[in-house]
């Protein structure tokens, strides 16, 4: 078959190539090529992801040094020790690969939800399809706000505008129209292709798919195009991870040198080092970090939050500031025609006529205002439409051009002050048209502005008779200016208290919109906001980027905000350090979504909104919202408790058993018993992601504090370490015992102190005063079971474990004792002297 040639060949000779029509292909035809496309783009099967996933268990730096000590003790004949590490080894793979497994099929389940859907032609009728059905052949129907499926031709298109700065760069939307182009010229000069990835800004269009998949340009720019930025949190923990590396690094070197120094022998003194190295890396992190996030992401479906990016969860707990527009989320979204006026503000129903015809006969993207207009007691018999010049946010007027037996006429409507730019008359209160003169002007837009005042949306209407069928942009002049459409949106009755709640979790809210100032400041007032700091679209443009970032801050109103000022409103935020989420659902959101900290759109959103954003609200109402960020809040904050007590704990247990191995003649623990103890101490983490949080805890943003971290790890782990020593002087110099009864009675000490540290730091309260999820309880009661059990168990031998006698018990449950009450009073040192005197908020990430 002859090569398909996307821009050069004629639109018939693609039907040809592609055996379609401009009816689209037969459901058979269709059928076919979408078995054919789910072949030929699945790569791997279920199965091979799953491997694949269960060997990457396996690939991270600490499991290597596991197989390096599996292969180290069979090379040496370590029969048991071999088998012991081998089974420790295994254990936390399946672990880890458990809970990614999980995870990631709740994500999938979440994302089946909201996918996208196109309006395809297939056997002469309009169907919705998803993307992954869209297919070489297909005719399909554009708007403004979808996103494109495939690399496609234009067959027939209107005012037709396109964002493909996902592609070129190019920050401006670019024109469209139906052509032949020769196949040499570059891409972003082909304006009779679309290419998928990119997305309609303003117009319509029917196309026809020529590629999918991987044979699309955005296909073959893919990886480098889906590529995400690390969230705050992702990058804060990856730097204390580099911290906790070289702290390792340094620490098993110096055991390793100082042992070889000490003549003990090398086999064991390595073993004993990697051990080492291992016990101090948090090998669960992964696991526990991947299960924290798909346990909040269930959580927040119940709550009508969809998350799209698992990580983008701790982002939401970080929010201070939250930046949305006012329509349907302020407000009820649900307009209604308060009036439609004449000049004079009396009702005329030549104006109501025109603005249904206007809004009956417009094909562009789907607006609450639209449709209630078109639901106006009116008719539009004996009209009929001959052209559109479509919406879109530069003009922000939509043009209607209707043939009647009066002649053709041209409607116009959009914002009063663009309304008013292309008339150079005035429909007078008599019916008599007249000149549109400077003081009428400024007579209609006061009149404008007492409507808007009143908390009333108001739009112009204006009309012009003409002879033509076919209409442009240049069209749009010498209207005569009709009178007002006015629109009455309520506020929510749940916004002021979504707000009041919102501001006593410590995030501001900033209305971000392009209504007039009148309109916003109305609103904003009603529900109490402080709109003495109001700016507007007109005063940002005249602002440096200092004087924005010092003045957004303290802002809580813009208003008569153009599409690219909100992104530049969302930059400002964030160089004065705030943590920035945007809501917003329309193609004028996307480029500050985008830009936000957290995106967030609605599940009724455009396309384009919902892909740009890391959460998608199921139900538009900051309310919703509120819930989502708490979710977020919880998930952060029981991941922190993992990282808190295993970095604290097992610091404290390495850098003792690293001092006793100095001190002492023999090894305090052997290396399976370092291993061990790192296991069993893992389990209860497990259940760290569905712990309680106290709700103390949930009242300001959360953010990662590595200073905080690294301060942590030093006092818990020198306290541990100090009862560590304790246990050491007892079992050594007091009860005169060695090698196995002493590696036993240090390995329930030391699994002990890790399990109890987990209920100390899990809450600010005192201990016994914040109930944990009893799944934690449990688990830990297990563990601490488990390490009991083990030196009396048959494995007991194979483990080096053996207790001297039943002193030895009461004797290390007397220390653990003392350690609960000194670990509880440091607590509250800890926090105490790491609290923000300015705002009463603790320094620290939970």
């Amino acid at each position: 078959m002859r090569q398909v040639f996307l821009a050069s060949d004629t639109i018939e000779q693609l039907f040809r190539q592609l055996q379609t029509s401009a009816s689209g292909l037969n459901a058979t035809t269709a059928k076919r090529r979408i078995s054919a496309q789910r072949k030929s783009t699945r790569t791997h099967t279920k199965l091979h992801d799953q491997v694949k996933l269960l060997l990457r268990q396996f690939s991270n730096p600490l499991m290597l040094l596991l197989i390096i000590i599996v292969i180290l003790s069979a090379f040496l004949g370590e029969t048991s020790d071999t088998l012991i590490i081998l089974f420790i080894l295994l254990l936390s793979g399946l672990l880890g690969f458990l809970q990614e497994l999980q995870a990631g099929n709740a994500v999938e389940k979440l994302l089946k939800m909201i996918e996208v859907q196109h309006l395809v032609v297939r056997d002469g009728k309009e169907v919705s399809m998803h993307t992954q059905e869209v297919v070489p052949g297909d005719v399909i129907l554009l708007n403004a706000g979808d996103m494109i499926p495939a690399d496609c031709r234009i067959i027939d298109s209107k005012e037709l505008h396109v964002n493909e700065s996902t592609l070129t760069g190019e920050t401006f939307p670019v024109a469209k129209a139906p052509g032949i182009l020769p196949e040499e010229t570059p891409l972003s000069k082909k304006s009779n292709c679309l290419w998928q990835g990119t997305n309609v800004v303003s117009g319509t269009a029917k196309v026809l798919a020529v590629h999918t998949g991987q044979d699309t340009v955005f296909g073959q720019m893919a990886h480098s195009l889906t590529q995400h930025l690390p969230t705050a949190f992702e990058a804060g923990l990856k730097g204390f991870g580099y911290f906790l590396l070289r702290v390792t690094v340094l620490l098993a070197t110096f055991i390793l040198a100082t042992n070889l120094y000490f003549d003990k022998p090398f086999f064991n003194s390595l073993l004993f080092s990697l051990a080492l190295a291992i016990g101090m890396a948090p090998e669960l992190l992964p696991a526990v970090m991947t299960f924290a996030m798909s346990a909040g992401a269930r959580r927040m479906m119940k709550r009508k939050v969809i998350v799209k990016r698992l990580s983008s969860i701790f982002n939401l707990g970080e929010v201070n500031v939250l930046c949305t527009d006012k329509t349907g989320t302020i407000t009820e979204g649900s307009v209604k025609v308060y009036a439609i006026v004449d000049t004079a503000g009396k009702s005329d129903p030549k104006a109501t006529l025109y603005a249904f015809l206007n809004a009956t006969f417009q094909s562009g993207f789907t607006n609450p205002i639209d449709e209630v207009i078109r639901s106006l007691p009116v008719t539009a018999t004996g009209f009929e439409k001959i052209d559109e010049i479509p919406y879109d946010f530069i003009r922000k007027r939509l043009s209607i051009a209707v043939r009647s037996k009066k002649g053709n006429l041209l409607i116009t409507k959009g914002a009063i002050q663009n309304v008013l730019d292309v008339c150079s008359g005035v429909l007078a209160e008599d019916g008599t048209e007249k000149e549109l003169n400077g003081p009428e002007r400024k007579r209609l837009l006061r009149k404008a502005e007492a409507y808007s005042q009143q908390g009333l949306r108001v739009l112009g209407i204006a009309y012009r008779q003409s002879t033509k069928d076919s209409f442009g942009h240049e069209d749009e002049q010498q209207m005569v200016f009709q009178g007002f459409i006015l629109l009455e949106d309520r506020l929510k009755d749940s916004t002021a208290a979504a707000l009041d709640r919102l501001e006593k979790m410590g995030i501001g809210v900033k209305i971000i919109t392009g209504d007039n100032r009148y309109a916003a400041m109305h609103a904003a007032s009603a529900l109490g906001m402080d709109t003495s700091n109001l700016i507007s679209g007109q005063a940002l443009n005249q602002m440096s980027p200092e004087a924005l970032t010092v003045n957004a801050a303290r802002t809580a109103v813009f208003a008569e905000i153009e599409p690219y000022q909100k992104e530049r409103i969302v930059r400002a935020l964030q160089m004065s350090r705030l943590r920035v989420a945007y809501l917003g659902d329309g193609i004028n959101d996307v480029a500050a979504i985008h830009a936000a900290d957290t995106g967030i759109s609605t599940n009724n959103a455009v396309d384009v909104a919902k892909e740009a954003a890391d959460f998608v609200l199921l139900e538009k109402d900051l309310g919703v919202l509120a819930d989502g960020v708490q979710e977020g809040r919880k998930s952060f904050a029981n991941s922190m408790k993992y990282i808190f007590a295993t970095t604290g704990a097992t610091f404290g247990n390495m850098f003792s058993v690293a001092g006793a191995s100095l001190l002492l003649p023999f090894l305090p623990m052997l290396p399976k018993q370092i291993l061990l103890t790192n296991l069993i101490t893992d389990l209860p983490y497990l259940a760290v992601s569905s712990d309680h949080v106290d709700e103390e805890q949930l009242l300001r943003p959360l953010q990662w504090n590595i200073g905080l971290t690294r301060r942590f790890m030093l006092v818990f782990g020198l306290h541990s370490s100090l009862f560590d020593f304790v246990t050491f002087y007892t079992l050594y110099f007091y009860f005169g015992l060695r090698d196995a009864p002493f590696r036993t009675g240090w390995f329930l000490e030391s699994i002990a102190t890790e399990l109890l540290i987990v209920f100390i730091i899990r809450t600010r309260k005192p201990l016994l005063k914040s109930r944990p999820h009893p799944l934690l309880l449990w688990l830990a009661a297990l563990a601490l079971a488990i390490t009991i059990w083990l030196p009396f168990s048959p494995l007991a031998p194979l483990l080096g474990l053996a207790f001297a006698h039943q002193v030895e018990v009461l004797t290390i449950g007397a220390i653990l004792l003392l350690y609960v009450v000194t670990g509880e009073l440091l607590k509250r040192w800890f926090f105490n002297a790491n609290l923000d005197k300015r705002n009463g908020k603790h320094l620290s990430t939970v």
